[in-house]
């Protein structure tokens, strides 16, 4: 890129099972722009997926060995899907991806009567054996090339464990993507690990403490905001779903936004404000991306859903860079209260009528 120095960011990376797809096409053009570098990766469940190929690929080949590697593990998860995944297209489904629904509501509805327990009593995943086949994690717990950060929720506190670049294994990654209907706990250093979605989808708070660059890149996976109110079963249950995996993003912005009103409206004494990061906050959206697809899609592994997934987000990307990279290094691009916190959530006190 004409010899230019890059801006350096820090990416958070949400989970939501092959719609993790649409993150590898933000990623993928990203990386095929040049003009950006990634200090540090915070991610959850199929973020974590992406940010373990990220660096593993980045780590043999730089910005060109990290497209191949995303692109090899998402092959993978294809191939994958093919001979395991529980959720079955029919051949109109095959077609419209999100039509998609009749086998996943049945394989849903079973995991509410029996457990992994009970349905898989051997444990199996084969995401173990799909990881292994891209990834070779001895060596990765030695990348210095960016700085990882894997969430997972620990069952026994209820408390989201951040897990760092010396720890990596494919059981972090297994715990970091574990749906507690679908899997059993993943057990690591005698603790038992759900999916991170539900207390850090992804964590940011890592990337305050542990990295240089102000700049962090939210990569949204699950839309916030859908102006339609869910009325079938289905729709709702889709609903919740989003909600549920977007709670803890949301409560960690609304933190950022307070310390922000603290540093800018000169809350903090002079000498304390240097103890606060001045974060400068961006957000890569998915909100009108997805906005056609429901819960159901994000079991479908098919290799033609995950490139047009894959296509999306390399659209949204660099929709994203064409209004939003002059900001980088600058200033936040987007106003945390106006786009994710609902400014009248706590309404006004009114004044009471006299009697």
């Amino acid at each position: 890129m004409g010899g230019k120095k890059k801006k350096m960011v820090n990416l958070a990376l949400q989970g939501g099972g092959t719609h993790g797809a649409f993150a590898w096409g933000i990623l993928d053009r990203l990386l095929e722009d040049g003009r950006i570098d990634i200090e540090g990766l915070s991610a959850t469940s199929a973020g974590s997926l992406n940010a373990v190929a990220y660096a593993w690929g980045a780590m043999k080949g730089g910005p060109d060995g990290a497209r191949q590697a995303l692109n090899d593990l998402w092959r993978e998860v294809s191939k994958a899907g093919e001979l395991y995944s529980p959720v079955r297209q029919s051949p109109m489904e095959k077609l419209w991806p999100a039509a998609s629904g009749l086998s996943f509501w049945l394989f849903d509805a079973w995991t509410r009567v029996f457990s992994p327990y009970q349905f898989n009593p051997q444990d199996f995943n084969p995401l173990r054996d799909m990881l292994c086949n891209c990834i070779d994690f001895e060596e990765l717990v030695r990348c210095d090339c960016v700085e990882l950060f894997i969430s997972a929720t620990n069952v026994r506190t209820g408390q989201v464990r951040v897990f760092r670049n010396e720890e990596i294994t494919p059981e972090v990654v297994l715990a970091s993507t574990c749906l507690p209907f679908y899997f059993q706990a993943v057990e690591i250093g005698g603790e038992h690990y759900w999916d991170g979605g539900y207390m850090g989808n992804p964590s940011l708070f890592p990337l305050f403490y542990y990295t240089q660059s102000r700049d962090m890149v939210i990569i949204h996976i699950n839309p916030i905001v859908r102006e339609e109110i869910p009325t079938s079963a289905m729709d709702i249950g889709n609903r919740l779903n989003e909600i549920t995996f977007n709670s803890s993003l949301l409560k960690e912005l609304r933190a950022i936004a307070f310390v922000l009103k603290l540093l800018d409206e000169n809350w903090i004494r002079d000498e304390y404000r240097g103890k606060l990061k001045n974060v400068l906050v961006h957000s890569i959206r998915a909100d009108e991306a997805l906005k056609d697809l429901g819960a159901a899609t994000k079991f479908v592994s098919s290799w033609e859903f995950l490139t047009e997934l894959r296509d999306r987000g390399r659209e949204t990307a660099e929709h994203w860079l064409a209004e939003n990279f002059k900001h980088i290094g600058k200033r936040s691009s987007v106003d945390i209260r106006k786009n994710f916190l609902e400014p009248n959530a706590v309404p006004k006190k009114t004044a009471r009528r006299k009697k």
